[in-house]
């Protein structure tokens, strides 16, 4: 239980007791449990999870800010499953309209009725609306959100009733500048999220990251994976390497693909390499997976199960 594994981080004791506080405000009814996220892996990070779960309770929304592999979707996924509500995810994109977001009319049974959208969805259930890559769509298009997220907490629909927000529901944002196609947050959507600028992953909470995925992964090649990807880190701030090839995602996809019987270099390549187009570039990225992953490691090397 993601309690279990807050009260193991160290979370403040005054924060836990005001989640379950919220838990027991607000229970989830039972058609919508199945809304509820499971989390594939946890967010580490004491002070960012303390920062969160502090704001959500006061009320706020939140915009989680950062570079790529900052853990921003699973900060998210987590928060809404430690306060036990469904959640909703909309990922944006330059086409994305106020529709898209609120809802729209549409032709049902002969006769015209309004198919509600994520954000409306999001409000009238008290969910947790996961707003991803929210710097990629239009300012006009986030118009619509602002008496939503701020004191008002409503949605007024054209042509139908306005919606008032339930007090349980939360948003929260991601956001990525280093993203083709982002743009700058208009002033007045940022003032009404509380932000967190989300610190890169450190050497130890990658560290548990891979022993919770990969149990079986020898301890040696594990701390060696740990240090391949700070070597990435550090050649992407140093502008050697584009962050195309910072992909964690890449990384336990390529440490899956080894469990399944290819070998390290080819998983790496397609992992991590090959998400650089130039050649010279992958060139730079060989060099660095090799002087921690030999190309010829195989499962039998690397797992013990």
């Amino acid at each position: 239980m993601l309690l279990d594994f807050l009260e193991q981080e160290q979370i403040s004791k005054e924060l836990l007791e005001g989640i379950q506080e919220y838990r027991n405000a607000y229970p989830t009814p039972p058609e919508l449990q199945n809304r509820i996220p499971k989390p594939r892996y946890h967010y580490y990070g004491k002070e960012v999870w303390e920062a969160s779960i502090a704001a959500l309770l006061c009320g706020e929304n939140l915009l989680l800010a950062g570079s790529k592999a900052t853990g921003k979707n699973v900060l998210a996924e987590n928060l809404a499953q430690v306060f036990a509500r469904p959640s909703w995810d909309v990922s944006f994109h330059v086409n994305m309209d106020a529709a898209s977001l609120i809802g729209m009319d549409t032709f049902e049974n002969g006769q015209v009725t309004f198919r509600p959208g994520p954000v409306y969805l999001c409000a009238q259930h008290g969910g947790f609306g996961i707003l991803d890559e929210i710097n990629m769509a239009k300012n006009e298009a986030l118009a619509v959100l602002h008496a939503t997220l701020d004191f008002r907490r409503a949605i007024d629909v054209p042509g139908y009733d306005r919606v008032e927000v339930d007090p349980a529901a939360r948003f929260i944002g991601t956001m990525n500048y280093g993203y083709a196609g982002t743009r700058e947050l208009n002033e007045a959507l940022t003032s009404r999220f509380a932000v967190i600028q989300m610190p890169a992953i450190d050497g130890d909470g990658l560290d548990r990251l891979l022993g919770e995925e990969f149990p079986s992964l020898e301890k040696k090649y594990r701390g060696q994976f740990v240090q391949l990807f700070l070597d990435l880190q550090k050649k992407c701030e140093s502008a050697e390497i584009s962050s195309k090839a910072l992909d964690l995602r890449g990384m336990l996809d390529a440490l899956r693909l080894i469990r399944r019987g290819i070998s390290a270099g080819t998983a790496l390549d397609m992992g991590i390499t090959n998400k650089a187009f130039d050649s010279y570039e992958q060139g730079l990225i060989r060099d660095v997976i090799a002087a921690r992953i030999p190309a010829k490691l195989d499962r039998s090397r690397l797992f013990t199960d």
